[in-house]
């Protein structure tokens, strides 16, 4: 009977089982021989060096200078997307006034192609034609700014110490509204009768965000601590079109990726770039797996 049940089973797998192989596992596998080799990317001759380019890569101060500041990504970027989204779902799901509008305000960004965003932040940040600046010279912020040491009116991503945090700022724009409609779908599934029942216990409205609506939300707040997280690794659109990869010895805004396609496609490294590649994708395992490891809770049926 087992041996009649996989003879049927089998031929259906077998079509999802052969791309999976030849498009996911072939290229993994391909790519790790790679990271052995010192391939230059426009011939066959793959010289095979063993780890000399992991070795190498332990070395290098530009790798370890653009892992930091993913690091310093994925340190603050979640939380604050995360934070922003949780508000703007539970003020909508209040049935506010004008919801409809506000939903489709918050989530607008998301239809834009990044590139797009990526363009139009580098005239919004501009130094002398920016909306920012001039908003900025308008209100007459200089004496503001010169609180932190800027002269003036910083220029926002041609300065080492605040183009990571003019980046960021629009990774969150641009994210909010995708989380936001995540946690709104949670929310609208929670049943009221939670809710009227701890408004009979005397509830106030943060007591029932916190006792009721977190708990129930934990799952999904789970997968957006791992999505937020994997794209704080990422960062390669924003920063490769809104700033000149190595414009500058100190390289204040380079992150694995843009870093990544640097060695391979202007250094013609491609065995260093897919050591990197590779070393990318172990981190982000591991950020994956020790996330949903550590926020495990036991499961709220209802």
């Amino acid at each position: 009977m087992y041996k009649h049940k996989y003879r049927v089973i089998i031929p259906f797998l077998a079509p999802s089982i052969i791309l999976y192989m030849v498009f996911v596992i072939y290229p993994y596998g391909r790519s790790m021989y790679n990271s052995l080799t010192l391939w230059k990317g426009v011939s066959k001759y793959q010289p095979f060096i063993g780890l000399q380019n992991y070795i190498r890569m332990v070395k290098d101060e530009f790798f370890w200078n653009a892992l930091k500041h993913n690091i310093e990504y994925l340190l603050a970027m979640p939380i604050v997307i995360i934070l922003i989204s949780l508000f703007l779902a539970f003020m909508i799901s209040q049935r506010i006034k004008f919801n409809k509008f506000f939903r489709v305000t918050f989530f607008f960004p998301q239809v834009i192609s990044i590139i797009s965003i990526g363009v139009l932040f580098s005239y919004v940040y501009h130094p002398t034609i920016g909306i920012l600046t001039s908003i900025l010279h308008g209100i007459h912020a200089e004496p503001f700014f010169r609180l932190f040491g800027f002269e003036g009116i910083p220029v926002w991503i041609g300065d080492s110490r605040t183009v990571m945090f003019s980046i960021g700022a629009v990774v969150v724009w641009q994210s909010v509204g995708f989380y936001m409609v995540l946690f709104l779908a949670a929310m609208e599934s929670i049943p009221q009768t939670f809710y009227e029942a701890a408004v009979i216990d005397g509830a106030t409205r943060w007591h029932q965000f916190w006792h009721i609506t977190i708990p129930l939300l934990w799952d999904t707040m789970q997968m957006a601590m791992v999505f937020a997280g994997l794209a704080a690794f990422d960062m390669f659109n924003l920063t490769r079109v809104m700033v000149v990869s190595g414009s500058t010895q100190t390289r204040p805004s380079d992150v694995l990726a843009t870093y990544l396609y640097e060695q391979a496609f202007e250094a013609s490294r491609f065995g260093y770039a897919t050591a990197i590649a590779v070393s990318l994708f172990l981190l982000m395992l591991t950020l994956s797996a020790l996330t949903l490891r550590l926020t495990r809770r036991e499961s709220v049926e209802y």
